[in-house]
């Protein structure tokens, strides 16, 4: 791990590459896993605030979950409050996933590319495949985190040469800043290039 301002940055982030292909996964991540996408205390109200402007361009099937189950999911994990976006029926597809030509999408972002809303969508979501901890002493932690649905985004990623972190160089920004970005950058630029070098 690397230590970049106040948070501490793992070297696969920097190592692995990944471009997402939605044509090879269809949009899997919003439909596989055992629970939703977790969700920042920050982001809540504003899920339930927003709806009023994304709600057009969910499923009726989504919006019902959401009127049956509430816009999150609260739940307790290692005696602290986590959150997370409900499922369709409690398993299966985030209950704001929408489908276009078969490949799922997330329903906030439609809105959002329509100018509907402000909020794009779950910070989460936006920085996969970065999964961020938050260690005991309050230091955040960025770990890429490995999943077989998404071998096409490694395979691509791979082919077009762009490391993890350049590729969500727009979610990094939106959650820690440019400046941040930019010190991340120049690290995983002499990262990349003293590996390369050494090989």
């Amino acid at each position: 791990m690397i230590l970049i301002q106040d948070k501490l940055v793992s070297e696969e982030l920097f190592e692995e590459e990944f471009v997402c292909n939605l044509t090879a996964c269809k949009g899997a991540c919003c439909v596989e896993g055992e629970g939703g996408a977790p969700l920042e205390e920050s982001e809540l109200q504003v899920l339930k605030q927003e709806f009023k402007h994304y709600k057009e361009f969910l499923t009726e099937e989504g919006k019902k979950e959401l009127k049956s189950q509430g816009y999150w999911i609260e739940e307790e994990w290692n005696g602290e409050k986590i959150w997370s976006t409900p499922l369709m029926d409690n398993h299966g597809a985030c209950a704001y996933v929408v489908y276009e030509n078969g490949i799922a999408l997330c329903g906030i972002e439609k809105a959002w590319k329509a100018g509907k809303t402000n909020f794009r969508k779950p910070v989460s979501c936006h920085l996969y495949p970065i999964r961020v901890q938050t260690l005991k002493n309050g230091t955040e932690a960025l770990n890429y985190n490995r999943w077989k649905i998404c071998s096409p985004a490694c395979s691509n990623g791979k082919k077009l040469g762009v490391p993890v972190y350049q590729f969500l160089q727009e979610a990094i920004i939106r959650r820690y800043g440019e400046a941040f970005y930019a010190e991340l950058d120049e690290v995983g630029k002499q990262w990349r290039g003293n590996k390369h070098h050494n090989i």
